[in-house]
C-alpha cells in the first residue's frame, strides 16, 4: 500500500511539472485532424517521389509529335496529333516490336459546302501558330491557325467515343475567314513564303495574296486553250472547253513560275518579278509516248515540282514524269515499273548535291528517283535516258495495294531519319519511317523496299489531300493541371475554418 501511494503520488507530481511540456508540445502535434493531414501529405509527397525516380533509372526518349490535316470528298476536315518516341524512329525493330503511335484527334468538322480539293500550311510564326489554307470545288478558300505546341495529355478521364483515340480540343486552333476571288474550283494551294499565298483555280488564274491583310495583291491570267478535241476525261460542259490550271510550282529564287493547264500540251513560264509571261514549252509527241502518255490521252501535264537546288523541274503526266533543266531541254523520264498511274510528287530533303523526288501512285507505292544519276532506256528509239530508281515504300510487296492519294516528307530535326506520311483513298494515314542512307544505298538501278511501318490511323473518310508537319512549339500546361492548383489553396482554407 505504501508502495502504491508513492506510485501515485509520483504520477501527480509528474502531470503537474509536465502541463507546460504537454502544452508546449501541442503546436507540433497538432489536432488530430491535422494529423492525418500531415500524415496524408507526406504519404502523398513520398509517392511521387518513388515515381520521379523510376523514369531518371531509364534512359530519356523524348516525343515527337506530328500534326497530320486530311481533307476529304465527304467536306470534312480532319485533323489528329500522332505522337511518336524518338526512340521508335532511330530504333531499327521490327513494326511487331516497335511501339504504336499516340493519336488524338484535335479537330474534325465540315470545312466546305463540296469536296476538299488542296492543303497548303504556312511556316511558323512569333506566335509558334501556321496558317492552314483549304481549297473547294465550291469556289472559297478557308483560313485556319493551327497551333504548333504539342498535345498536353489531361488526366481526367476522357469522353467517350466510338474510336479509340483520344480527343484534344486547343483553344489555339482558330478560324480565321475565307477568300472568295476565285469563280470556280481551286485545285492547288502554296505558301512560298510566310507572307504570300498562291492560289490557281479552274477559272485560269493563279491569284497571289498578302497573309498580312489577306488582300489579292495580283492575279495572272492564264489563256484559255483552243479546243483542239475532247480529251478524255475532261469534265467541261457541252460545247464548252476544259479550261484551269492544274498545278504550279515555284522557283527557290521566287523569280520564276511555271505552270500547267487543263486542255493544253504545253506548259507556261512566267517573270514573277514582273508578272508577265516568259515563254511557251510545248511537249514533243515522242516525248508525252516515251512519258507514258498514249494516243486518246489528254498530254496535259498534271503535276509540278522544282529540285531542291532549283537546277531542275518535273512536269508530271498521268502514268509518267519527264525532268527538265535550266534551259528547259529534257533531261530524264520518269516512268515506274510496272506501269501505274502517279497521284503526287514531292521532294525529299537530301541535302547539297543531291535531288530526290517521290512519287506515290495508284498501286499503293510511294517511289524514289534521283534526279542526277540516270540510266539508259529500255526502247533504242528512246533518246532521253531514263531517272534511276532507288527504292520504293509499300506496295504489293508489302501487303498495302490500296493507292496513295497523298503523302508528306517530313523531318524532326537535321540528321535525322525521314518521316513519311501517306493518305490512301479507303481512309488510312499510314506513317513509315525510312532513312535516308537507306534511300541512297540503291543508286546502282535495282528497286528494293525500303521505309518500315510506324503505326496506321482510320479516319473513315476517302481522303484526296494531306498536310504533315512536325509540332516543334512549346508545350502548353493542361487546363485541368491548373484549375488543380487553383483549388488546392480554397480546399485547404475550408478544411482550416471547418476547424
Amino acid at each position: 500500500m505504501v508502495k502504491r501511494k508513492s506510485e501515485d503520488a509520483q504520477l501527480g507530481a509528474r502531470a503537474v511539472n509536465g502541463k507546460n511540456a504537454r502544452f508546449a508540445e501541442s503546436p507540433k502535434a497538432n489536432k488530430p485532424v491535422k494529423k492525418s493531414q500531415t500524415t496524408k501529405a507526406a504519404k502523398f509527397s513520398t509517392k511521387p517521389a518513388v515515381a520521379k525516380k523510376e523514369p531518371k533509372s531509364e534512359p530519356k526518349s523524348e516525343s515527337i509529335s506530328i500534326q497530320v490535316v486530311t481533307g476529304s470528298y465527304e467536306r470534312v476536315l480532319h485533323g489528329f496529333a500522332a505522337t511518336i518516341d524518338e526512340d521508335v524512329i532511330g530504333s531499327e525493330k521490327s513494326p511487331e516490336e516497335q511501339k504504336e503511335p499516340t493519336y488524338s484527334d484535335t479537330f474534325l468538322f465540315a470545312a466546305h459546302s463540296s469536296a476538299v480539293r488542296c492543303l497548303a500550311v504556312s511556316a511558323p510564326n512569333e506566335a509558334h501558330k501556321r496558317v492552314l489554307a483549304t481549297g473547294s470545288t465550291d469556289e472559297r478558300i478557308n483560313l485556319f491557325n493551327i497551333s504548333t505546341s504539342p498535345p498536353v495529355v489531361s488526366s481526367k478521364p476522357q469522353l467517350p467515343s466510338l474510336s479509340a483515340t483520344s480527343i484534344i480540343e486547343n483553344p489555339r486552333n482558330k478560324e480565321l475567314g475565307s477568300l472568295l476571288h476565285h469563280a470556280r474550283s481551286v485545285n492547288k494551294l502554296q505558301f512560298p513564303t510566310r507572307g504570300k499565298l498562291f492560289s490557281a483555280a479552274d477559272d485560269n488564274t493563279v491569284a497571289i495574296s498578302r497573309t498580312r491583310d489577306w488582300t489579292v495583291l495580283s492575279t495572272i491570267k492564264c489563256p484559255i486553250p483552243k479546243a483542239v478535241g475532247r480529251p478524255s476525261g475532261d469534265t467541261a460542259g457541252p460545247g464548252e472547253v476544259p479550261t484551269g490550271v492544274n498545278d504550279f510550282a515555284i522557283h527557290p529564287s521566287m523569280k520564276v513560275m511555271v505552270t500547267v493547264g487543263k486542255g493544253e500540251r504545253c506548259m507556261r513560264l512566267w517573270n514573277l518579278v514582273t508578272g508577265k509571261k516568259a515563254g511557251v514549252l510545248n511537249f514533243d509527241k515522242s516525248l508525252l509516248q516515251a512519258a507514258g502518255e498514249g494516243r486518246y490521252s489528254s498530254g496535259e501535264g498534271r503535276k509540278l515540282v522544282w529540285g531542291e537546288d532549283g537546277e531542275e523541274y518535273v512536269v508530271g503526266f498521268e502514268r509518267g514524269a519527264v525532268v527538265y533543266g535550266m534551259d528547259s531541254m529534257p533531261k530524264a523520264i520518269i516512268r515506274p515499273s510496272p506501269p501505274t498511274k502517279l497521284h503526287q510528287m514531292r521532294i525529299v530533303p537530301a541535302g547539297e548535291d543531291k535531288s530526290i523526288v517521290a512519287i506515290s501512285t495508284e498501286d499503293g507505292r510511294v517511289i524514289f528517283y534521283d534526279l542526277k544519276t540516270t540510266v539508259e532506256s529500255e526502247k533504242e528509239d528512246e533518246e532521253v535516258p531514263q531517272c534511276a530508281a532507288l527504292g520504293q515504300l509499300g506496295g504489293n510487296q508489302a501487303g498495302f495495294s490500296s493507292r496513295v492519294k497523298d503523302f508528306e516528307v517530313v523531318q524532326h530535326k537535321a540528321g535525322a531519319p525521314l518521316t513519311i506520311v501517306t493518305a490512301s483513298s479507303d481512309g488510312a494515314v499510314r506513317i513509315w519511317k525510312c532513312g535516308l542512307s537507306d534511300i541512297l544505298a540503291g543508286a546502282e538501278g535495282a528497286t528494293r523496299q525500303v521505309g518500315t511501318p510506324i503505326g496506321t490511323h482510320e479516319t473513315g473518310h476517302r481522303i484526296t489531300c494531306l498536310v504533315a508537319f512536325v509540332m516543334d512549339g512549346p508545350p502548353e500546361v493542361a487546363d485541368d493541371d491548373e484549375d488543380d492548383v487553383q483549388d488546392m489553396p480554397k480546399e485547404a482554407g475550408s478544411d482550416s475554418d471547418d476547424e
